[in-house]
């Protein structure tokens, strides 16, 4: 059984890594015929331009896995590996982690950050945080509303409210957390991987932490982190179009 599942997921990366390189090029072609004014700047941001499609492409894949229901042996698979292996004394971190990502967290913060921008003068990174919070909601209640996946009842755990795709907490953490980070870099660029760092670091304890407590599939989180970090990335390419 190992074998063909490794070698499914290779050949999955594999297809996944040319549709997003097709998608570049085909973009790139576009914007030089199309729209030469834009041609700078996505020069300038390639790479996000690239880790954009990357991350689109990947949720599809997985969006279109979860709703064909493909995705449930391996999800179950890892969640029960993560259940037997996760050492209790961590739970109370992955609770904590959890509880870092919910709307008593930040929206206050989120509110508190994006005033705090506006009085220093810097309307895009204030923009572009409220965008990516705000619009990371929205597509949270859209998801859920339409995919309606059931939870995990692997085991006893905390009932929470909609259905598990995608991962409301993990998404809003990530559409925060990669908008901070973007804003960091614009305003302090010394500090830019540390900024990276730390959100990475923030995305990945709230995703494990609800693996752990069992309310979610790993297809839920991996899914929502794109999303989460899609949003910002693209809101920020977005704003700057708006001056070119």
């Amino acid at each position: 059984m190992g074998f063909p599942v490794a070698f499914e997921l290779i050949k999955d990366i594999v297809k996944l890594a040319l549709i997003a390189a097709c998608l570049y090029f085909a973009l790139g072609a576009y914007v030089h015929r199309m729209q030469s004014a834009w041609s700078a700047l996505l020069e300038k941001r390639r790479f996000g331009v690239l880790l954009l499609l990357v991350l689109a492409v990947i949720v599809i894949k997985v969006g279109e896995d979860v709703v064909s229901g493909e995705s449930g042996p391996i999800d179950e698979l890892v969640l029960q590996f993560i259940h037997t292996n996760v050492p209790p004394a961590l739970m109370g971190f992955f609770e904590a982690a959890t509880f870092s990502g919910s709307a008593y967290v930040l929206f206050p913060l989120s509110t508190l950050m994006v005033l705090a921008l506006l009085f220093a003068g810097r309307r895009f990174e204030a923009l572009l945080l409220a965008i990516s919070v705000i619009s990371g909601v929205i597509v949270v209640y859209v998801l859920k509303a339409f995919v309606g996946r059931t939870r995990p009842t692997l085991w006893e755990t905390e009932s929470y409210w909609g259905s598990s795709f995608p991962s409301g907490h993990t998404l809003a953490v990530a559409a925060f957390a990669a908008a901070t980070a973007i804003a960091v870099s614009r305003i302090w660029p010394r500090w830019r991987i540390f900024a990276i760092l730390i959100a990475a670091f923030w995305v990945f304890s709230v995703a494990m932490s609800r693996l752990v407590l069992g309310v979610h599939w790993p297809t839920d989180v991996l899914a929502a982190a794109c999303i989460g970090a899609f949003l910002p990335l693209a809101a920020g390419i977005a704003l700057e179009l708006r001056h070119v």
